[in-house]
Protein backbone atom coordinates (compact mmCIF):
# COMPACT_ATOMS: atom_id res chain seq x y z
CA UNK A 1 0.00 0.00 0.00
CA UNK A 2 2.74 2.57 0.87
CA UNK A 3 4.36 1.81 -2.45
CA UNK A 4 0.87 2.74 -4.49
CA UNK A 5 0.87 6.11 -2.27
CA UNK A 6 4.78 6.91 -2.84
CA UNK A 7 4.52 6.20 -6.85
CA UNK A 8 0.94 8.35 -6.90
CA UNK A 9 2.38 11.18 -4.85
CA UNK A 10 5.55 10.95 -7.33
CA UNK A 11 3.53 11.27 -9.76
CA UNK A 12 1.35 13.95 -9.21
CA UNK A 13 4.16 16.04 -7.97
CA UNK A 14 6.04 15.56 -11.68
CA UNK A 15 3.08 16.57 -13.14
CA UNK A 16 2.11 19.30 -11.64
CA UNK A 17 6.40 20.50 -12.06
CA UNK A 18 5.90 19.90 -15.29
CA UNK A 19 2.77 21.75 -15.59
CA UNK A 20 4.11 24.71 -13.88
CA UNK A 21 7.30 25.37 -16.13
CA UNK A 22 4.92 25.08 -19.12
CA UNK A 23 2.69 27.97 -18.03
CA UNK A 24 4.14 31.08 -18.42
CA UNK A 25 5.20 30.33 -22.36
CA UNK A 26 1.78 29.37 -23.09
CA UNK A 27 -0.22 31.87 -21.02
CA UNK A 28 1.99 34.43 -19.95
CA UNK A 29 3.93 35.10 -22.97
CA UNK A 30 6.09 37.98 -23.37
CA UNK A 31 5.25 41.72 -22.56
CA UNK A 32 4.13 43.20 -25.40
CA UNK A 33 3.18 40.43 -27.30
CA UNK A 34 -0.23 41.68 -28.47
CA UNK A 35 1.58 44.87 -29.77
CA UNK A 36 3.86 42.99 -31.89
CA UNK A 37 0.79 40.69 -33.09
CA UNK A 38 -0.61 43.95 -34.58
CA UNK A 39 2.79 45.45 -35.73
CA UNK A 40 3.04 41.87 -37.78
CA UNK A 41 -0.22 41.97 -39.08
CA UNK A 42 0.13 45.43 -40.52
CA UNK A 43 3.20 44.31 -41.85
CA UNK A 44 1.40 41.49 -43.55
CA UNK A 45 -1.31 43.82 -44.85
CA UNK A 46 1.37 46.26 -46.15
CA UNK A 47 3.49 43.72 -48.32
CA UNK A 48 0.36 41.76 -49.60
CA UNK A 49 -2.06 44.57 -50.73
CA UNK A 50 -4.45 42.37 -52.50
CA UNK A 51 -4.76 39.84 -49.92
CA UNK A 52 -8.28 39.85 -48.90
CA UNK A 53 -8.54 37.11 -46.32
CA UNK A 54 -5.53 35.75 -44.36
CA UNK A 55 -4.79 33.62 -40.82
CA UNK A 56 -1.91 32.17 -39.16
CA UNK A 57 -3.90 28.88 -38.05
CA UNK A 58 -5.62 30.66 -35.11
CA UNK A 59 -7.26 33.98 -35.86
CA UNK A 60 -8.75 34.02 -39.80
CA UNK A 61 -9.04 37.89 -40.96
CA UNK A 62 -10.96 39.31 -43.58
CA UNK A 63 -10.01 43.00 -45.11
CA UNK A 64 -12.86 45.07 -45.32
CA UNK A 65 -12.77 48.55 -46.02
CA UNK A 66 -8.43 48.19 -45.57
CA UNK A 67 -8.77 47.15 -41.70
CA UNK A 68 -8.33 43.56 -40.96
CA UNK A 69 -11.28 42.17 -39.11
CA UNK A 70 -10.36 38.84 -36.94
CA UNK A 71 -11.74 36.39 -35.22
CA UNK A 72 -10.63 35.54 -31.85
CA UNK A 73 -8.30 33.29 -31.51
CA UNK A 74 -8.98 29.40 -31.96
CA UNK A 75 -8.29 27.42 -28.07
CA UNK A 76 -5.08 25.57 -27.92
CA UNK A 77 -4.06 26.69 -31.19
CA UNK A 78 -0.48 27.28 -32.57
CA UNK A 79 0.46 30.24 -33.94
CA UNK A 80 1.93 29.69 -37.52
CA UNK A 81 2.90 32.10 -40.33
CA UNK A 82 0.52 34.11 -41.54
CA UNK A 83 -0.70 33.10 -44.96
CA UNK A 84 -3.06 34.84 -47.49
CA UNK A 85 -6.23 32.62 -48.09
CA UNK A 86 -8.04 34.68 -51.14
CA UNK A 87 -6.91 37.20 -53.20
CA UNK A 88 -8.02 40.07 -55.29
CA UNK A 89 -8.86 39.30 -58.09
CA UNK A 90 -6.61 41.50 -61.01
Amino acid sequence: MRHAVRKFALSFVLAVAGATAALPAEVGGTPGAAQTQGDSMKEFMAANPDCLEFNDRCSFCAVVAGVAECSTPQIACVKQKTECTRRASK
